[in-house]
C-alpha cells in the first residue's frame, strides 16, 4: 500500500484511524467489524485505513508495532492518539470523542469568545442549528440560556449522558435550571432564593451568590439542599479562577461548615 497518500497525505485535511491488524489475530477478528461500523456511522469526521501487519511489516515496524490489534490516529502527518487492545463499540466512540481533532471547536471557541454579555446569542445560535449533533455547543448554548430560559436549556442538555466528558459541567447547568425553574416559598431561604433568581435576571451574579450562600446558611436542608447545591454548581460552571468563585468558594465553605 502506498501509506504516505492514504494516511499521512490525506490526514492533512481529515483524520485518519489506522487499525493495524493480522488474521490469525482473534481480538483483531473482534474489533474489525466494530471498527468498521463506527467509521461508516461517522463518515465525514474520519477516515479510516486498515494495515495487515503480515502483509505490510515494514510499516508494522516503522510505527513500533508490537501487539495487534494496535490503532493509530494520524493527523497532519503525525500520530496523535493510540490505543492497543480490542474496544467495545462504546468505548471505542468515547475515544473518539475524547481525542478526535474538530476544527468545529475552534470555531465555536472563538465565537463563545465574541460573546459580549449583553444576551446577543444569534452566532451561538445559529452555530447549534448547523452542528446539532456537536454536545460542548449544545452545552455553551444551555449555560447562556440557563437563567433566562431554564426550560429550553434542559432540553438542549438532554443528549448529554453520564458518560460523556462533559456530564459534570451538563450537570452544573441542570442545577441552575432548577434553581431559576424554583418557586420560592415564604420562608427566609425561600425568599433569599427568590432575591438570588431577580439578581441573576438583572445579571448581578455577585449579588445573587451572596444571597445563595445566605440561603444556605439559613437553612441547609431547604428544597432537597437547593442552596447549596445551587452555589456548588455556579462555581464549577464559572470555573475555580472566576473572580466571583475565588471571592465567595472559601466564605460558602465557612457557612456549610
Amino acid at each position: 500500500m502506498d501509506f504516505k497518500a492514504e494516511v499521512i497525505d490525506k490526514s492533512q485535511q481529515q483524520p485518519v484511524v489506522v487499525d493495524f491488524w493480522a488474521p490469525w489475530c482473534g481480538p483483531c477478528r473482534m474489533l474489525g467489524p466494530t471498527i468498521e461500523q463506527v467509521a461508516e456511522e461517522q463518515k465525514g469526521r474520519w477516515t479510516l485505513v486498515k494495515v495487515n501487519t503480515e502483509e505490510e511489516q515494514q510499516i508494522a515496524m516503522q510505527y513500533g508495532i508490537r501487539s495487534i490489534p494496535n490503532v493509530k490516529m494520524f493527523y497532519k502527518g503525525e500520530v496523535v492518539a493510540e490505543f492497543a487492545g480490542a474496544l467495545s463499540k462504546t468505548q471505542l466512540e468515547q475515544w473518539l470523542e475524547n481525542t478526535l481533532p474538530d476544527g468545529r471547536k475552534e470555531t465555536l471557541e472563538l465565537i463563545l469568545q465574541r460573546l459580549d454579555g449583553d444576551g446577543d446569542l444569534t452566532e451561538l445560535e445559529a452555530f447549534v442549528a448547523q452542528h446539532p449533533d456537536m454536545k460542548d455547543a449544545r452545552l455553551a448554548l444551555a449555560g447562556e440560556l440557563a437563567i433566562s430560559d431554564p426550560e429550553r436549556s434542559e432540553a438542549l442538555l438532554m443528549p448529554i449522558k453520564m458518560s460523556d466528558p462533559i456530564a459534570e459541567q451538563a450537570a452544573a447547568v441542570r442545577i441552575i435550571t432548577e434553581l431559576m425553574r424554583h418557586q420560592a416559598d415564604d420562608s427566609k431561604a425561600g425568599s433569599l432564593l427568590a432575591q438570588a433568581q431577580e439578581a441573576l435576571r438583572q445579571r448581578k451574579r455577585e449579588e445573587a451568590i451572596q444571597h445563595i450562600i445566605e440561603a444556605a446558611g439559613v437553612d441547609k436542608t431547604y428544597h432537597s439542599d437547593l442552596p447549596r447545591r445551587a452555589a456548588i454548581a455556579f462555581f464549577q460552571y464559572w470555573g475555580p479562577q472566576h473572580p466571583i468563585t475565588k471571592s465567595y468558594r472559601r466564605k460558602f465553605d465557612m457557612v456549610l461548615y
